[in-house]
């Protein structure tokens, strides 16, 4: 997906076996023993419920973080978008592709989900080819009427939650409800909190640290705090860091996720560490040598963490089940060096 306007707001573990899949590119979907029959699964969203009477076998996924779920969970979606903002030479990610090579439906493969392009919307007409039995929305920012639209072609789970702003822990919870494997989504949201939660158990520095998440714009000294439901700072939490004070003062309610925030007002930023999303080959130094990002304390102490690269940014911004072991990896150790580095 580009980083349309919609998705500027939003940028704004294979731990569980390959337990069934969804029919993609000519895959054979698994199927139960007889136990679908008696199937029936309803979940709730912006929109409405969707009410499932079989266990679906051929999902079709809109936006971030859907279809990740759905692999993590073993399953292979019929159809998903390709991903056109940080992701890979396949159109894809490093971590949905090594997901798709342990269920054996990599890339050029028979079993390979089928792509579509979402970079001018929704694509209805290709999602409708795909013939799903269900469609997923459940990280979205799609509109009612989009949604209306996409009820038209199969039973469609909408967002859970307004502006891109529904956690990964629901969006896994909502697709196990909908496949008939809410215990091993359970599961996997254990093992995955418990995994990122140790980072501030095993590192006191990260543990006591305050922290701010934003963007920093070098090119045109705007500053931009994420706040609130965004995945960002639910990230930085997961950690056992605190969000700043000067951040939770300024949050309206749960749904305010994004906040301008004046580049002369940049000394009341005060905490131990400020991330920031960044173009490649940003470095600290950068926003030192800013005269307005030197006033922010943590950049002043060199306690600024950086994603400069689009890939490591997507991992955190539209986290998910699948994402979220590849940043433990190689994001998280960035993490811990810098609050280590400002707090001893």
């Amino acid at each position: 997906m580009t980083l349309s306007r919609r998705a500027l707001v939003a940028l704004s573990l294979l731990a569980v076996p390959a337990l069934a899949s969804c029919s993609g590119g000519g895959a054979d979907a698994a199927r139960g023993d007889g136990a679908d029959e008696a199937f029936s699964a309803t979940i709730p969203h912006l929109y409405g419920e969707t009410v499932l009477e079989a266990k679906p076998t051929r999902i079709a996924t809109v936006s971030w973080v859907n279809a990740d779920t759905l692999l993590a969970l073993g399953l292979v979606p019929a159809g998903m978008p390709v991903v056109t903002w940080g992701g890979n030479d396949n159109g894809s990610t490093d971590w949905i592709d090594a997901a798709l090579e342990e269920l054996g439906a990599g890339w050029g493969t028979e079993n390979a989900p089928a792509t579509y392009d979402e970079s001018d919307g929704i694509n209805l007409d290709e999602i409708a080819a795909v013939v799903p039995d269900l469609i997923v929305a459940a990280y979205s920012g799609i509109t009612e009427e989009e949604y209306a639209q996409l009820s038209k072609i199969a039973p469609t789970i909408g967002p859970l939650a307004p502006n891109y702003t529904a956690s990964w822990e629901d969006v896994l919870a909502a697709l196990g409800t909908a496949t008939g494997l809410s215990e091993q989504a359970a599961t996997l949201t254990e093992q995955i909190s418990g995994d990122l939660a140790a980072v501030g158990e095993e590192n006191p520095a990260v543990a006591g640290a305050t922290f701010i998440a934003g963007s920093l714009g070098l090119t045109d000294n705007s500053i931009a705090l994420y706040l609130g439901d965004d995945t960002r700072p639910r990230f930085f939490t997961a950690l056992g860091m605190t969000q700043a004070e000067v951040v939770t003062e300024n949050t309206a309610d749960s749904e305010t996720f994004y906040l301008e925030w004046s580049a002369e007002r940049a000394d009341e930023l005060v905490s131990d560490l400020i991330y920031s999303w960044a173009a490649p080959g940003t470095t600290v130094e950068d926003f030192q040598d800013n005269e307005l990002f030197a006033q922010i304390p943590a950049v002043a102490d060199g306690g600024v963490v950086l994603t400069d690269d689009d890939h490591l940014t997507l991992s955190i911004s539209a986290a998910n089940a699948l994402s979220l072991p590849w940043a433990l990896e190689h994001f998280v150790p960035t993490v811990v060096e810098v609050a280590q580095s400002v707090r001893g």
